[in-house]
């Protein structure tokens, strides 16, 4: 009879809670490297236009463009906080499933733990058995010859 673990079960429900826990980690994750990436792409935009409103500072330009212009930055200005409201609230969010991921992970790990101790002290108890019907053997062999010489 092979090794049994009794809470095997309870085990893999762990891991399966550990591996949803972390999948939910990395969709927060991924979602804070996109929202990033939006501000860089605000960042960017607004700095090309302040180069653009820079180099033409000193010509003629229609005021519905520069008007326009305004206003795009002023859009872009209050996106950009937006964003950083996400990302706030993101970070916290983070911050929320890392305890959950690392209490599943803790819980699983324990499991892990009480099963490698059951399987030494189950292949140790084995080892003992298998040495004893060895030894056993072994005298039965040892009488027998004696009988015989």
């Amino acid at each position: 009879m092979g090794f049994e673990f009794s809470l095997a079960t309870v085990a893999l429900v762990r891991g399966m809670a550990e591996e949803r826990e972390e999948q939910m980690l990395m969709r927060i994750l991924q979602q804070i490297v996109q929202t990033l990436g939006s501000v860089a792409e605000i960042d960017a935009r607004v700095a090309e236009m302040n180069a653009a409103r820079r180099q033409n500072l000193f010509q003629a330009s229609a005021g519905l463009h520069v008007h326009a212009s305004y206003g795009e930055l002023e859009q872009l200005k209050m996106s950009r906080v937006e964003l950083e409201e996400q990302l706030r609230k993101l970070h916290e969010w983070r911050e929320t499933q890392m305890r959950a991921y690392s209490a599943a992970r803790r819980d699983r790990e324990l499991l892990d733990g009480m099963r490698d101790e059951k399987r030494d002290a189950y292949e140790t108890e084995l080892g003992r058995r298998e040495q004893a019907a060895l030894d056993d053997n072994f005298m039965a062999r040892r009488r027998v010859e004696r009988r015989c010489a």
